[in-house]
């Protein structure tokens, strides 16, 4: 597809890299797919001054740091292990807020089209509780880290059903909502300038602020979501953000630190 000249900007400051040379193939392969300069070894960044990230395999996953601030570390999609796998675990099921938000009842698992969908983390949760969920992704360096976890995932005998219900599209979800089939519901998480202070979400934060910046055309998702969506919007936002769009939502759904402003096209049919 076709990307704005601010992503075709930041592209030219990113390269794929191998951390060990068995990778070597692996990381031709993401460069020459989604169509970014290949530097061979990671420590040959140093003579690319141009470079502000690196896309680098390590030990077979494809993980993005940031040149200038190394002891960030690197993020990758992990669909298997960590957060992710803590709340599959724990996290409560279909009592989750997420799953109230997104109208998941008995009788009822929405397709849910994921239209930012970011790491993954809130589309891997729905997935895990049965609904079958199409990411939208417009940044190219996310959609490469996000089809490389979900291709591992799919591999691991834990995950593996849970990944296969979800799906991947590489486009903009304000152009190309609708390349996604009829979804039931729409589910929006727009970047937006965070107040938290905890480490993790300080590291990702700071490598996809720079990366992607703030989604300042995210109002403009709001209605073609509503016209898209059959049964309803959901949009999460910071407890402390206005509205999308300035829109009130027919109802919202309030956590600690964000909440689910939930906008209803039409109600979810009972079961039966």
């Amino acid at each position: 597809m076709s990307e704005t000249p601010a992503v075709q900007d930041m592209l030219g400051k990113v390269a794929v890299a191998y951390i060990h040379s068995e990778d070597a193939a692996y990381a031709k392969k993401i460069a020459a797919k989604w169509q970014l300069k290949y530097i061979g070894d990671a420590n040959a960044a140093k003579q690319h001054p141009e470079l502000a990230f690196l896309l680098q395999v390590n030990c077979h996953q494809l993980e993005l740091s940031k040149l200038d601030e190394p002891k960030l570390g690197a993020i990758k999609v992990d669909f298997v292990e960590g957060a992710v796998a803590h709340r599959r675990k724990f996290g409560g099921g279909r009592g989750q807020d997420i799953a109230k938000a997104v109208g998941l009842k008995h009788g009822f698992t929405p397709h849910v089209v994921d239209g930012t969908a970011g790491l993954g983390r809130d589309s891997f949760v729905l997935a895990s509780l049965g609904c079958k969920v199409t990411m939208l992704e417009r940044m190219p360096i996310v959609a490469a880290l996000l089809e490389d976890g979900l291709e591992r995932a799919r591999l691991n005998s834990d995950v593996g059903d849970i990944a296969g219900n979800m799906d991947l599209i590489h486009s903009s979800s304000l152009e190309n909502l609708d390349a996604a089939s009829a979804p039931d519901v729409i589910y929006l998480d727009p970047m937006y300038p965070h107040r938290e202070k905890s480490a993790q979400v300080k590291k990702e934060m700071r490598i996809f602020q720079t990366l992607v910046g703030e989604d300042l055309d995210a109002d403009g998702l709001l209605e073609p979501a509503l016209a898209l969506a059959k049964y309803r919007v959901v949009v999460k936002r910071p407890s402390y953000a206005p509205p999308l769009a300035g829109k009130k939502p027919s109802t919202s759904i309030k956590m600690k630190k964000n909440r689910f402003d939930v906008y209803v096209n039409q109600a979810i049919p009972k079961p039966g």
